[in-house]
């Protein structure tokens, strides 16, 4: 990477975008607005569109050289040694229902993987941030995962996927396997928060099939830099463009992954194998 694109750099950019982002759904948030159906439950509003416009002027205009995948409008200038992942309001179906509880969540990724993130939460003023290497923060304070070891004593957190209507069984049934397990789950309606709250230690552990990688990019990065592990739901490597995550403190990250393995082979799911001793960590790429 050259001077001009090192992670501190990087870094500030991603943290300019959030709040750019934050600013303008912030200031639509009380006024009416447009709301569509992409499909299904899948909403969008104007205030994701505005937002993401605001996201991706900042980008273009600091990084003209960098392709981009926004979930609004998609991937543009692909085969880019560096690719920006915006999603300028993660929690569209809590902003149009004015439940306080969404997100922007702005990452950017390399030849060697997720570089930089950072997650604002503008009605709470949070900003959660990491650089590869840097280890990650909230609002500037250092931060790292919890230590809580026993499932029994877990604040696990979930969602749900758009197609859970069609397709309930993996989703539904996982979730019931750990509410019977854990001290308590949490269905928050944005991942990307999800994801911040682990690396802060606020839940130990959070699972959902079927997220995009605007959804995980940056929150995936926060719970590694935080000291926690990011895999697929079946222990195999995070990859981004398979959305089932499962992400943990240090200490439970083992736990999570056999019940989940369990789970999986139990409903016969394709490819599952039973957990290793020892388990796999997060492959950020």
């Amino acid at each position: 990477m050259s001077a001009g694109n090192n992670v501190s750099q990087l870094l500030e950019v991603a943290i300019e975008a959030a709040r750019r982002g934050g600013e303008v759904l912030m200031a639509r948030r009380g006024a009416a607005r447009t709301v569509e159906l992409k499909g299904g439950i899948d909403l969008v509003t104007d205030a994701d569109r505005a937002s993401e416009a605001a996201v991706l002027e900042l980008l273009r205009s600091r990084f003209p050289g960098h392709a981009v995948l926004a979930e609004e409008s998609g991937l543009t200038e692909a085969g880019r040694t560096h690719r920006w992942i915006v999603d300028p309001l993660d929690g569209t179906t809590n902003y149009s229902h004015r439940v306080p509880h969404f997100c922007v969540s702005v990452a950017v990724e390399g030849p060697e993987g997720l570089l930089a993130g950072a997650i604002l939460d503008p009605v709470r003023g949070e900003l959660f941030a990491a650089g590869k290497g840097l280890g990650a923060t909230l609002n500037g304070s250092p931060m790292r995962a919890s230590q809580v070891g026993s499932l029994e004593g877990a604040l696990l957190s979930t969602g749900f996927p758009y197609d859970i209507h069609e397709r309930p069984e993996a989703p539904l049934g996982l979730f019931n396997r750990f509410i019977r397990r854990a001290q308590g789950v949490r269905r928050m309606g944005s991942a990307a928060l999800d994801l911040a709250y682990v690396a802060c230690g606020r839940f130990d552990g959070f699972f959902e099939f079927g997220l995009r990688p605007w959804d995980i990019a940056a929150g995936a990065l926060l719970v590694s830099e935080a000291g926690g592990r990011v895999t697929r739901i079946d222990g195999r490597p995070l990859e981004l463009s398979n959305g089932d995550v499962l992400a943990a403190n240090g200490p439970l990250a083992e736990a999570l992954l056999r019940e989940c393995t369990e789970f999986l082979l139990e409903i016969g799911w394709k490819g599952a194998k039973p957990a290793s001793p020892k388990g796999e960590g997060a492959k950020l790429r």
